[in-house]
């Protein structure tokens, strides 16, 4: 289980997270909602170990992890609308480079192979400064998948995406993998309530729900944004 005790985490006088916990079990999909600056990003940004926090932790299986540790990374998968490529590069020269750094097979049929898995196969030669918005996006998502990650963190990934790309990324949601954690943060209420198993809403970087998603409507998440107190 992936769980966070009482996260606290600032901007200088902002405080982007104010005792947030929360926990979602191997196999399940997480959903982060919240308005513009509700610190979904902030949260997704603590359970990947990129952002440091002045309060709380982050654990596994209650242990605590670090984002220095670079076993803790090697779990995680992030893919956000940020894709962090390098623009100069091919498509497979991004995955090749990533490869390398995970000390994963870097042949052209692997990469290939990972691209063809969101529908990339395609663009596997072509320079990511000449490819559109949802391309890019498409390959980060190959780049993020490539070290089958225990645990996948995706802040607005659908962002960009063709129906076509959506479609992709919603059907290797649900097909997860063995015991993959998701943590899902979207503005798409819909969406986000259909592939999550439990949805969590942030306000000002405070909890305002935690609950199972089943019978969740998008208008009752609406209501959270507005709301002071947490719900289950």
């Amino acid at each position: 289980m992936l769980a966070a005790r009482e996260l606290v985490c600032d901007y200088g006088p902002t405080r982007a997270l104010d005792g947030v916990g929360l926990a979602v079990g191997r196999g399940a999909t997480l959903g982060v909602f919240g308005a513009n600056g509700a610190g979904k990003t902030t949260l997704l940004r603590v359970l990947s170990g990129e952002r440091r926090v002045e309060g709380g932790r982050v654990e596994m299986d209650g242990v605590a992890v670090r984002g220095t540790d670079a076993g803790w990374r090697g779990r995680v998968g992030v893919v956000s609308h940020r894709t962090g490529l390098y623009r100069k590069l091919t498509a497979a020269e991004n995955l090749a480079f990533f490869a390398a750094l995970r000390e994963l097979p870097r042949d052209r049929r692997t990469l290939e192979g990972a691209l063809d898995r969101v529908g990339a196969a395609a663009l596997a030669d072509r320079r990511v400064d000449l490819l559109s918005r949802g391309q890019r996006q498409r390959v980060a998502l190959a780049r993020s998948l490539m070290h089958a990650p225990e645990i996948l963190l995706l802040d607005e990934p659908f962002s960009g995406l063709d129906p076509d790309g959506a479609r992709r990324l919603e059907a290797l949601l649900r097909e997860g993998g063995e015991g993959r954690i998701v943590v899902l943060a979207t503005h798409n209420l819909a969406r986000g309530l259909a592939l999550s198993d439990r949805v969590v809403v942030l306000r000002r970087g405070r909890k305002t729900l935690d609950a199972e998603a089943r019978g969740l409507s998008a208008d009752r998440l609406l209501h959270h944004f507005a709301a002071g107190a947490v719900a289950a």
